[in-house]
């Protein structure tokens, strides 16, 4: 079998014959008008149509002379005989190209193909004698010479490392790879059409933030030369939207990139993109309402355009989503503890309704737990000091794992939907104390699957309580917590000149995108996931 290095200096040889013959391998003569591009776009859907139709297309013995002609342009992925099999954006469509058939310089053009290569047809649509659609050419054009053969196993780039990697290559490889991100597009689409119907007004905040705030997460750091300033790269957008909600904008809405210095795995990438909106006299209950209508609105735009993505799904958004408290959803999981798949939880015998409530109660619980547990559970629930704190480690531990098989649908086939809703106040820097039970929040999350899509809150707007909980995240961090926020001082200021009560909704949507694609890892909805360098 030939070296990579043998191939590529056989495609050189070949750019070298189409320049002999009058030609550049890169050449930029042909532009594709709408006509074209109509007529590829019909070649590709009646090669798919029904054998009926391809039936009545006549044999190349048979062609009428006055027969309309198409245009097909494209890489060509394959070679059977005379027949190119050319992809374009649509599908795959082939063409008979004999090169008795064309003009010059079409034949020597033809001599110089390889697989990779872009090149253009004409011709009338025949019946091949196996029963499929060919475009019989009578017009032959070199577009583009590919240097680098395609990958041996030219029906689909399998090295999953090399896909991510060679994104490029894995794009014109695998056409259900291309329909992902095409339907990733349609899902942006549908997310900003959703929310301008609702009077929703799209706009865009600062990359570079002077102050950590937003979230708490690390931030990567940069540094402005002109200013002589130390900037951070944006963890959230949500302090400079808020500042809208001051400057009178009641409903607003931003889709972008933000960066935490975090760690990658199947659902974190260092970069990502979020949609962040914020409604005036708005409660988080309002958005856990809107938050439904918009997951199914935009899934119907998917499966309209991509049906094929609704097929084996083990989840559903058709029946009521479950809305379940947090203490609840740790109570759930121990009343099913050894039934329906979720594991019994022998060392959290203690923890029940009472102790959910009481700190001292919950934190002996706590302490007769640690001589039980693994030592990773064990540092997590030791570095809990606060009762907030203990739910919430309670929670992630024993509940969050398993709510795709807590709360299902009617007949129990399918997951659904779970909003998990009274957060720790301690664990919630930025959301609305609860005006009866001040310890807790008015927030929620919304899982899927089991896996966290959005975080929403009704919104801290008294100033004073915000700049207390900056303060504690200073403390915090002054501690070592890398992940709390700074003082945002200019913040406290444009609370002070009173913001509207409100709600504010942060949902991933590369997570959005892997659920209703039905993707296993956020890499496969990225274009360019973030990867180490390989060595070299």
């Amino acid at each position: 079998m030939a070296t990579e290095e043998e191939l590529k200096k056989a495609r050189l040889a070949h750019a070298e014959k189409l320049r002999e013959s009058g030609t550049q391998p890169w050449p930029n003569r042909f532009r594709a008008t709408d006509e074209t591009e109509q007529s590829r776009r019909d070649v590709v859907e009646l090669a798919s149509d029904t054998e009926d139709s391809r039936n009545a297309l006549p044999l190349e013995d048979d062609l009428p002379e006055d027969a309309e002609r198409y245009w097909l342009y494209g890489r060509v992925v394959a070679k059977r005989g005379p027949f190119l099999v050319i992809r374009t954006p649509y599908g795959d469509a082939q063409a008979l190209v004999r090169p008795e058939s064309l003009a010059e310089p079409g034949p020597s053009h033809l001599a110089a193909v390889d697989l990779a290569d872009h090149v253009l047809v004409r011709g009338a649509l025949i019946r091949t004698k196996t029963g499929a659609l060919a475009v019989r050419a009578d017009e032959y054009q070199h577009l583009s010479k590919a240097v680098l053969p395609p990958p041996a196993k030219w029906h689909g780039l399998k090295d999953v490392e090399k896909r991510y990697r060679e994104r490029y290559v894995d794009l014109f490889a695998n056409p259900e790879v291309a329909k992902t991100f095409r339907a990733r597009s349609r899902i942006v689409q549908a997310l900003r059409a959703f929310l301008d119907e609702r009077g929703f007004l799209e706009v865009e905040t600062p990359l570079l933030h002077m102050v950590r705030g937003g979230a708490t997460a690390k931030p990567f750091e940069t540094h402005h030369n002109t200013l002589d300033l130390d900037l951070y790269l944006r963890i959230a957008p949500e302090l400079y939207l808020k500042r809208l909600l001051v400057g009178g904008y009641d409903r607003v809405y931003e889709i972008g990139r933000n960066f935490r210095n975090e760690g990658i795995s199947t659902r974190h990438n260092p970069e990502f993109t979020m949609l962040e909106l914020y409604a005036a006299y708005a409660t988080y209950e309002d958005l856990m309402d809107l938050t439904v209508e918009m997951f199914r609105t935009v899934d119907g735009a998917v499966l309209e355009a991509y049906p094929e993505l609704g097929k084996d799904r083990t989840w559903t958004l058709d029946e009521d989503f479950a809305r379940v408290t947090m203490r609840r959803a740790i109570l759930d999981r121990l009343d099913r503890a050894g039934k329906d798949g979720v594991p019994e939880t022998p060392w959290a015998e203690r923890v029940d309704e009472a102790a959910l409530s009481d700190p001292d109660e919950l934190a002996a619980a706590v302490e007769a737990m640690l001589p039980r547990v693994d030592d990773v559970t064990r540092k997590q629930l030791a570095g809990c000091e606060h009762h907030g704190e203990r739910v919430f480690m309670l929670y992630e531990l024993l509940s969050e794992p398993h709510l795709p098989a807590l709360y299902r649908s009617a007949d129990g086939a399918l997951s659904v939907p779970v909003f998990i809703t009274e957060y720790p106040l301690v664990v919630s820097p930025l959301a609305r104390k609860n005006d009866e039970s001040p310890e807790w929040v008015d927030r929620f999350e919304i899982f899927v699957e089991g896996r966290e899509m959005a975080n929403a809150f009704s919104e801290l707007n008294d100033p004073i309580d915000q700049a207390e909980r900056f303060a504690e995240q200073v403390a915090c961090r002054a501690k070592g917590d890398e992940e709390a926020m700074d003082y945002d001082a200019d913040y406290i200021r444009a609370l002070s000149h009173g913001m509207p009560p409100a709600a504010g909704f942060g949902l991933g949507v590369d997570r959005l995108c892997m659920l209703l694609a039905g993707q296993p890892s956020i890499r496969d909805v990225l274009l360019f996931p973030l990867l180490r360098p390989e060595v070299g």
